[in-house]
């Protein structure tokens, strides 16, 4: 799915987000799904079957049908169903795509791209079917991720974590003239600074310190190259005690020194 050019997705007029009626159900098909159909539980409960196996249904389940999909559902009355469903099709088969179900225990991020997709159909605005379309990838891409995070090597990280590590990570890159200690940084998301410092490197590849050395060069290069600054003017700015570590830490990580650069 991620290879696909946006033009290989064909939108069908078959999208919404309803609260079903209390009497609502899905029959058993006589003839299999004709396209693609993405379908996301906001509240409520029920069962939906696919192809004889069936899945409970809750806030946060979401499905794939695929075209030769055999579906029913039902869904309990006192708490009937809020679902987001958007039908479409593909001119090319996807190299990858993601699973039939899953239930997603962060909501936030799924039901934002599902809110802005919905409005953007309704919308006549200039590029919105453009812009529907990209977010559909967008959501395809969303849960192909959630699948290889189930089949990755590090399980026990939770895509919670993930983004809580990452978000410390671009408070660091905000912050090149700070050096941040871990105690600290490992308090913003609420972790030992022991257990942070491991899933720091587990998910950034690096550890906290070299980390922020490479975001300050980084930050550094851009000043040196694109900011008009001096080598001097960039190593107190960005909180070196002298120019010359600057340059220590500079040449040890890029080859040459920031006056070659600048």
């Amino acid at each position: 799915m991620i290879n696909l050019p946006e033009a290989s997705y064909q939108a069908t007029n078959f999208f919404a987000k309803i609260k079903c009626e209390p009497h609502w159900k899905w029959p058993e098909r006589e003839k299999p799904l004709e396209n693609y159909d993405f379908f996301y539980v906001w509240s409520g409960s029920g069962e939906v079957t696919v192809n004889d196996r069936s899945y409970p249904v809750s806030e946060g389940s979401c499905f794939l049908f695929r075209p030769g999909d055999y579906t029913h559902a039902t869904h309990d009355r006192q708490h009937p169903l809020v679902i987001t469903y958007i039908h479409f099709n593909l001119i090319e088969l996807p190299q990858q795509i993601p699973s039939v179900y899953r239930v997603i225990s962060n909501t936030t991020d799924i039901e934002v791209l599902l809110a802005r997709y919905v409005h953007l159909r309704l919308s006549t605005m200039y590029g919105a079917v453009e812009e529907a379309n990209l977010i559909l990838k967008q959501m395809m891409i969303y849960l192909l991720r959630l699948d290889q995070l189930e089949l990755g090597s590090s399980p026990s990280l939770s895509l919670d974590l993930r983004d809580r590590i990452r978000e410390v990570a671009n408070y660091i890159r905000e912050h090149p003239a700070t050096w941040l200690k871990v105690d600290d940084l490992a308090g913003r998301v609420r972790l030992s600074p022991r257990y942070f410092a491991i899933k720091f490197k587990e998910v950034l590849g690096v550890t906290v310190q070299e980390y922020q050395i490479r975001c300050r060069l980084e930050r550094a290069e851009f000043l040196l190259r694109y900011g008009g600054m001096s080598v001097t003017e960039t190593s107190d700015a960005l909180g070196y005690k002298d120019v010359y570590y600057l340059s220590k830490q500079f040449k040890k990580h890029y080859g040459r020194s920031p006056s070659a650069i600048r």
